[in-house]
């Protein structure tokens, strides 16, 4: 890989080109990470408003109709729907992997079968998730695996 960097002092916004042969898993991480570090969600703990950026969040879970932002430090409350940060955040490696849970990809740690189809995700925070049948074999698809 060739990383060539241009300064030019007249340019008053960033520009990013990426140049390929052909779009492959590793291009597409990459830009996913360029995607992600813009990229900001807003969670709330107790009265206060925190600004999250997106690669710190582990994964998020619907409970009672409320939905919990977890990062590898704390866990914030976020207004919008589970279905709703999933469309926002599918692009930046985030993935449905049962009714309650959107997991961010790179903070997988390891992935084992389980019973009936599913899968135990260990995420990177050591907490273990659970992906129902409906989502595991679009997982396994999405992470290359078989």
């Amino acid at each position: 890989m060739k990383i060539e960097i241009n300064i030019d002092e007249t340019i008053a916004d960033m520009e990013i080109v990426v140049t390929c042969s052909k779009l492959t898993p590793k291009v597409e991480k990459i830009l996913a990470a360029l995607r992600m570090m813009d990229c900001q969600l807003i969670g709330k703990k107790g009265d206060e408003l925190h600004l999250l950026d997106i690669a710190q969040i582990i994964y998020i879970e619907s409970m009672e109709r409320k939905c919990f932002v977890y990062t590898a430090d704390d866990v914030y409350e976020s207004d919008f729907p589970l279905y709703e940060l999933e469309r926002q955040l599918a692009e930046y490696g985030f993935f449905r992997v049962s009714k309650s849970f959107l997991i961010h990809l790179s903070s997988i740690q390891s992935l084992k079968a389980d019973m009936n189809r599913r899968i135990r995700i260990t995420m990177a925070n050591g907490e273990q998730i659970i992906a129902s049948r409906q989502y595991a074999d679009g997982l396994k698809k999405r992470l290359g695996v078989k």
